[in-house]
Protein backbone atom coordinates (compact mmCIF):
# COMPACT_ATOMS: atom_id res chain seq x y z
CA UNK A 1 0.00 0.00 0.00
CA UNK A 2 1.11 3.45 -0.91
CA UNK A 3 2.14 5.80 1.91
CA UNK A 4 0.50 8.98 1.63
CA UNK A 5 2.01 12.16 2.59
CA UNK A 6 2.43 15.34 2.05
CA UNK A 7 4.15 17.02 -1.38
CA UNK A 8 7.89 17.72 -0.99
CA UNK A 9 8.33 21.08 0.71
CA UNK A 10 4.87 21.64 1.92
CA UNK A 11 6.07 22.73 5.34
CA UNK A 12 4.37 21.62 8.61
CA UNK A 13 0.78 20.35 8.49
CA UNK A 14 -0.36 22.19 11.60
CA UNK A 15 -1.07 25.96 12.27
CA UNK A 16 0.98 27.82 14.55
CA UNK A 17 0.91 29.93 16.92
CA UNK A 18 -0.95 33.18 15.79
CA UNK A 19 1.95 36.41 15.56
CA UNK A 20 1.68 39.03 17.96
CA UNK A 21 1.38 42.55 16.95
CA UNK A 22 3.29 44.68 18.49
CA UNK A 23 1.24 47.82 19.11
CA UNK A 24 3.59 51.31 19.67
CA UNK A 25 3.26 52.71 22.95
CA UNK A 26 2.59 56.01 23.52
CA UNK A 27 4.30 57.67 26.10
CA UNK A 28 1.45 60.26 27.02
CA UNK A 29 -1.12 57.22 27.66
CA UNK A 30 -2.37 56.32 31.02
CA UNK A 31 -2.44 53.36 32.96
CA UNK A 32 -5.97 52.88 33.09
CA UNK A 33 -6.01 53.40 29.33
CA UNK A 34 -3.63 51.17 28.94
CA UNK A 35 -5.52 48.32 30.66
CA UNK A 36 -8.71 49.15 29.12
CA UNK A 37 -6.43 48.85 25.53
CA UNK A 38 -5.12 45.90 26.13
CA UNK A 39 -7.89 43.86 28.77
CA UNK A 40 -10.62 44.88 27.53
CA UNK A 41 -11.03 46.02 24.41
CA UNK A 42 -8.54 43.37 22.86
CA UNK A 43 -10.18 41.50 20.25
CA UNK A 44 -9.07 38.27 20.97
CA UNK A 45 -10.58 38.93 25.36
CA UNK A 46 -13.38 40.60 23.72
CA UNK A 47 -16.10 36.72 24.18
CA UNK A 48 -14.31 35.89 27.76
CA UNK A 49 -15.36 39.82 28.65
CA UNK A 50 -19.00 39.25 27.64
CA UNK A 51 -19.86 36.21 29.46
CA UNK A 52 -18.52 38.05 32.30
CA UNK A 53 -20.62 40.79 31.64
CA UNK A 54 -23.56 38.47 31.19
CA UNK A 55 -23.49 36.85 33.95
CA UNK A 56 -23.23 39.67 36.27
CA UNK A 57 -26.16 41.19 34.47
CA UNK A 58 -28.16 38.07 34.90
CA UNK A 59 -27.04 38.14 38.86
CA UNK A 60 -27.67 41.77 38.82
CA UNK A 61 -31.44 41.46 37.23
CA UNK A 62 -32.29 38.58 39.49
CA UNK A 63 -31.49 40.54 42.40
CA UNK A 64 -34.32 43.40 41.10
CA UNK A 65 -36.47 41.26 40.39
CA UNK A 66 -36.48 39.28 43.77
CA UNK A 67 -36.26 43.00 45.85
CA UNK A 68 -39.32 43.94 43.24
CA UNK A 69 -41.00 41.49 42.91
CA UNK A 70 -40.47 39.02 45.60
CA UNK A 71 -43.38 38.84 47.13
CA UNK A 72 -46.04 37.44 44.39
CA UNK A 73 -43.47 34.33 44.64
CA UNK A 74 -43.96 33.51 48.04
CA UNK A 75 -47.70 32.44 49.07
CA UNK A 76 -48.35 32.81 53.35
Amino acid sequence: MARRSAPPNAGPAYYGAPTQRRQLNDPNETAVSRFLREEVWAPDKLPGNINILTGVAVFLGGIFAMRNWGDMIVTI
